[in-house]
């Protein structure tokens, strides 16, 4: 049999071995935190990134949707004259389309009292004159053409009135300066001609 001196001193190297063996990995243990800790701030940034880019794509989306806003209401200003002008249209042609039938059952005298309606105009000058003399400037022709067309409806509503008056008194027509007298008052009082004359106002 071996002796068991000899045996012992061969085993310690043994252990001390399997003591260095330990050794080494507590060390490794201890060297793995220090070298673990730089994932966690990758971890840390890469965590921020993804927040990052949310509020990019938030953003990114926020202004698709202001661009897709404006689109929309520019799109809508370019439709609303177009409707507007195809209303204007249909209400022109309908217009047109009623005088014709209007038109087409005149009778003669009717329609040659009606084209002499049409004929009839102020004169461009003389309402231009009238005109710069109340207001001391000068107005473009399109302010005329306005006033002129204006001072006709006016002339043709006192000549409507003036002719219920004559029926309404039992006389006939040609019209008389009583008549035309007789339906500026009654407009007057109506508050359809406006008074020229000043008036003072006792209570506001």
């Amino acid at each position: 049999m071996a002796d068991p001196a000899r045996i012992k001193p061969e085993a310690k190297p043994e252990r001390t071995s399997s003591a260095n063996e330990e050794h080494p990995k507590s060390g490794g243990a201890e060297d793995g935190p220090a070298t673990s800790k730089p994932p966690d701030v990758n971890k840390d940034s890469s965590s921020q990134d993804p927040a990052k880019q949310e509020e990019k794509s938030e953003m990114a989306a926020g202004e698709d949707e202001e661009e897709g806003t404006s689109d929309q209401a520019s799109k809508r200003l370019k439709l609303e004259p177009e409707k507007k002008k195809e209303r204007r249209q249909k209400v022109d042609e309908d217009e047109i389309q009623k005088m014709q039938v209007l038109v087409s059952s005149f009778s003669e005298e009717q329609l040659n009292r009606y084209e002499m309606y049409r004929r009839s105009a102020f004169p461009k000058a003389a309402i231009k004159r009238l005109i710069q003399s109340i207001t001391g400037s000068s107005v473009s022709q399109n302010v005329v053409i306005a006033m002129s067309g204006i001072s006709k409806v006016f002339a043709g509503e006192i000549v409507e009135e003036a002719l219920d008056v004559c029926e309404k008194w039992g006389e006939t027509p040609p019209l008389q300066p009583k008549h035309m007298r007789e339906a500026v008052r009654r407009l007057k009082s109506r508050a359809q001609i406006p008074n020229t004359k000043y008036k003072q106002i006792l209570f506001q």
